[in-house]
């Protein structure tokens, strides 16, 4: 009878509820499947599971940056003020005076359009070309007019191409596009290389109205993301955004960014102090994501889901590839990481809570003379 009674005090405390913990246990979790009226899908992770939700951020140049051909600073521009000197092989030639055998064109400006005027030759496009290209454009245009006509083309005013750095760089700047700094990995270099961990180092390049992203780790690891600059480029380097929060029985409760492009569960236990020795429920790791529709169909192998869906996976860390599955669970942007504490830490929170602690339960008892 006297058992009786202390188990039954016990166990009125632990039904109460109101015991501090640090969150829901591994049976409340599952009370929220959509198999019994909740509106989570709760899912056991394994090799299939891993399989279709390894999504990582699809970041990357297109075809149209990557093949881009690359330019130097001399390439010329709309803006830019030209001087010509042109000449020709006979007595009285087009656009010399008589008795000289060359004509000067100064202060030639490319017009918004990228254009120019040349007498005899007509409109030309300067812009995007070098005045060596130019130069052949210009000859072959009079060469029609007069014979083997010698042009020379230099850049009275004007920058060149040249591109801007923001953001993480060593040394914000516009910098010009020379031989050595065609590319954008050769243009970082330029600027003092980055200030940030290179690891989740996010590279940006706008070109007109059009930005596109690519990791720095990437840009190395693939040299066709090495794209070629062009004139007016805008290269902003930043951190990467994304984090993850991890609660429950874990070494620290906090939420983490990404300290590489692809962190797995294993890997984000491991960023707190792994799992509370004394607390954690190996069983029941859950992570908690909103989950795309065509993702949150191919997990459940279903084809009638709509919109975003709620899905916990669950992580046996004890099953015989627990651990394997958790290495090769990939944790996403946005993710919440919880670890469930242990059934015996709630009866041991409501034995203290009667007694104490465990430790006097048997003096607590006799004093109450249930021995």
């Amino acid at each position: 009878m006297r058992a009786t009674a202390l188990f039954l005090a016990v166990t009125l405390v632990a039904s109460c509820g109101t015991l501090p913990r640090s969150g829901p246990n591994k049976a409340e979790i599952f009370a929220g499947s959509v198999l019994q009226d909740g509106d989570a899908f709760i899912v056991s992770v394994n090799d299939r599971v891993t399989a279709a939700t390894s999504v990582t951020p699809a970041l990357g140049f297109s075809a149209a940056f990557r093949n881009a051909n690359p330019i130097g600073a001399d390439t010329i521009r709309p803006g830019d003020t030209l001087g010509l000197i042109i000449y020709e092989n006979v007595e009285d030639g087009l656009l010399t005076n008589a008795g000289a055998s060359a004509s000067l064109i100064d202060e030639v400006q490319v017009d918004a359009a990228g254009m120019i005027f040349i007498p005899y030759a007509g409109r030309i496009r300067a812009a995007g070309n070098t005045p060596e290209a130019l130069r052949r454009v210009i000859t072959r245009r009079l060469d029609e007019q007069t014979p083997d006509p010698q042009v020379l083309v230099r850049r009275l005013a004007g920058d060149g191409a040249t591109v801007s750095v923001v953001g993480g760089a060593g040394a914000q700047g516009v910098y010009p596009i020379e031989r050595p700094t065609r590319t954008l990995t050769a243009m970082i270099a330029s600027a003092g290389g980055i200030s940030i961990e290179p690891d989740v180092a996010l590279v940006s390049v706008s070109r007109g109205n059009r930005t596109e992203t690519a990791y720095l780790a990437d840009l190395y690891r693939n040299p066709q993301l090495d794209i070629a600059l062009r004139d007016g480029d805008r290269i902003f380097i930043e951190e990467d955004t994304r984090a993850f929060t991890v609660l429950g029985a874990t070494g620290t409760q906090t939420r983490l960014e990404f300290q590489s492009e692809v962190i797995s569960a294993i890997e984000a236990l491991a960023q707190v102090g792994g799992l509370n020795a004394n607390l954690a429920n190996p069983t029941g790791v859950f992570v908690f994501r909103n989950e795309p529709e065509e993702i949150a169909e191919a997990v459940m192998g279903r084809d009638d889901l709509t919109g975003t869906q709620r899905v916990v996976y669950v992580l046996d860390l004890t099953a015989p590839n627990g651990m394997f599955s958790a290495r090769d669970f990939i944790i996403r942007d946005g993710d919440t990481v919880y670890v469930t504490e242990a059934p015996i830490v709630a009866w041991n929170r409501s034995v203290a809570a009667v007694f104490g602690s465990l430790t006097p339960v048997g003096s607590a008892a006799n004093t109450l003379g249930l021995n």
